[in-house]
């Protein structure tokens, strides 16, 4: 058998191999993409100074008189902070003003009256038929 040292080339003791990795160039690159982020940063910070000035400039401060008045609602229709809710509520009114009994209109006599009950006046005395309407068919 030979010996390993020999077969490599190498009478040197254990090692690694120095001819495979070139630091230099690693370096040089970790350099250059620190320099470059770090000009980026100073980059975007300098834009945003200046975008900052340019909307200053063109908004300018309120006037005291703006400042004072209280904000104001936008005109309706306005997005709904609780649409559940508010759809519950809508539904409560609606429920109540089909099946409860009020005036609508007390000069004329106008009522209103429960639907389940109007059904049942209805169906027990139902509206003549009008004039041209050709009977049922």
């Amino acid at each position: 058998m030979s010996d390993p040292k020999s077969a490599h080339g190498s009478s040197a003791g254990v090692g690694h191999e120095t001819t495979d990795f070139a630091m230099r160039p690693v370096v040089v690159g970790a350099i250059f993409l620190v320099a470059l982020s770090a000009f980026a940063f100073v980059a975007m910070r300098w834009l945003f100074v200046v975008y900052d000035l340019r909307e200053q400039q063109a908004y300018p401060p309120q006037s005291a008189l703006a400042a004072q008045q209280e904000r104001q609602l936008p005109p309706e229709p306005r997005l709904q902070a609780r649409p559940v809710a508010d759809l519950q509520d809508w539904r409560a009114k609606e429920e109540n003003t089909l099946s409860s009994y009020a005036w609508v209109d007390a000069k004329q006599g106008v009522v209103r009256v429960p639907i389940a009950r109007a059904m049942e006046l209805l169906a027990a005395n139902p509206p003549p038929a009008r004039a041209g309407d050709g009977g049922a068919k």
